[in-house]
């Protein structure tokens, strides 16, 4: 919630002020149910301790072997940086920059930021910049994949199965811990009770200058624009951040400007968020046809050589009995991007052709997009897998296949369309706003 006393939803812009939820209790927006602000008891003390134990779990999982193949008295053993190194020697260096950035860079990147927040608040102290790190820490969430990491790497375990004795390292351990610590500490951070402790500070002359604002200044709470029938922000000729969440208000006649809190840009709405959501969604049409008709891995062995598309390794699974695992595949790498696509397509066409008839479903349809997104990467994480482990030279070797970057380009473009997407698009009747 802004400093203000008022909260704009992110997803449909009311604006409203919300009361206060009990301890652990969340406060939703009145109008499309989207989660405006959480009271999270104990969040500074819960969430560095989290942040901790996920550091020092994070960097034994990089230090350490995540599994390991055993095969005619060979073992072959791999890091996670080790799986990134043998797909970019391997020409693919686009997967293995993708691979690097959303299990190893980011992850750390949201762990150092939360720790570079809270270690200076919790003896009194502002950080330098702050704003910066919030900003970091928001743009790394949704890049941030361990959980899809970890279950990757158990479909992989079943497939390596069926080759050799497979020898589960101290890696795999401690990164299952750092996943659950680096989920526990995203739920128990509380940016809100954060940004509490640096404007008290300030204000009592302790250090450090807030950001400066191109022509903003934090917005007045409206009289009388309290209820469910309070304008959006945008009809009150406020801007709110998406970064830091606060509240203000432009110089006459900007569009556009500076957080006064955090410095990030700031729009009544994203600027050509419809053009931007076609261009990456029809991008990620073209790209989605290769990713599954071309081989997404080779195999080769003494009895010959296979190509596997994403569609024959979930056929795979379930012959070998694993169809949990094939239908969790499917789902993942199969469906969720066809479906991502055709999702952002029609919320695309209904803010095009103005179908204002049903706001409320298509945000719920957004707010799917968002937690399902990345959870497509699941058979890019398989892949680096099962390339680092199975090089046995002339009795086994897996490579990637170019389906692999095509793939990962489609999960790539669907997630930039739909944060290019404005959802508050879907809710501008009457407001004079431009998309």
């Amino acid at each position: 919630m802004s400093s203000t006393g008022l909260a704009s939803c992110h997803e449909c812009d009311l604006l409203q002020r919300p009361s206060s939820p009990p301890p652990g209790g969340t406060a939703r927006c009145r109008r499309c149910n989207a989660e405006l602000y959480r009271n999270l008891p104990d969040s500074m003390d819960r969430s560095l301790a989290y942040a901790l134990a996920a550091l020092v779990f994070f960097a034994i999982a990089n230090a350490f072997p995540i599994l390991g193949l055993k095969v005619s008295g060979n073992i072959v053993q791999t890091t996670l940086f080790g799986a990134v190194r043998l797909l970019y020697l391997d020409g693919m260096w686009p997967i293995a920059a993708l691979v690097l950035i959303t299990t190893q860079l980011m992850p750390l990147v949201r762990i150092l930021a939360v720790l570079y927040l809270l270690l200076p608040l919790r003896v009194r102290r502002v950080p330098p910049r702050p704003h910066l790190a919030f900003r970091i820490l928001q743009s790394s969430r949704p890049w941030s994949m361990t959980e899809v990491l970890t279950l990757g790497i158990l479909v992989a375990l079943v497939k390596l199965v069926h080759l050799a004795s497979v020898v589960p390292g101290i890696g795999l351990w401690t990164l299952g811990a750092a996943m659950v610590f680096i989920v526990a500490m995203a739920l128990a951070f509380d940016p809100d009770d954060a940004w509490a402790r640096i404007a008290a500070m300030r204000q009592a002359g302790r250090q450090d200058r807030p950001a400066s604002g191109a022509g903003l200044v934090a917005a007045a709470a409206p009289a009388g624009e309290t209820g469910v029938a309070a304008p959006t922000a945008a009809a009150a000729g406020l801007f709110v951040c998406h970064e830091c969440g606060l509240l203000s208000r432009p110089s006459p006649g900007a569009h556009d400007g500076d957080c006064p809190r955090c410095g990030a840009r700031v729009h009544f709405r994203k600027p050509a968020s419809i053009a931007r959501t076609w261009a990456l969604l029809l991008a990620a049409i073209v790209l989605y046809v290769p990713a599954n008709v071309l081989p997404v891995m080779y195999t080769s062995s003494l009895f010959g050589a296979q190509n596997d598309t994403i569609m024959s390794g979930v056929v795979y699974l379930w012959v070998s009995g694993s169809w949990p695992l094939a239908i969790i595949v499917f789902i993942a790498s199969i469906a969720v991007p066809m479906l991502k696509i055709l999702a952002l397509g029609f919320l695309a066409v209904t803010v095009q052709f103005r179908w204002w008839r049903m706001p409320l479903r298509c945000t719920r349809i957004y707010r799917v997009l968002e937690v399902v997104g990345p959870w497509s990467m699941l058979d890019i994480y398989v892949i680096a897998i099962l390339v680092a482990l199975v090089q046995f030279s002339a009795l086994a070797t897996i490579k990637a296949g170019p389906a692999a970057i095509a793939f990962g380009a489609v999960v790539v473009l669907t997630m930039l369309a739909a944060h290019a997407f404005d959802p508050r698009l879907l809710w501008d009747r009457t407001e004079n706003v431009h998309a």
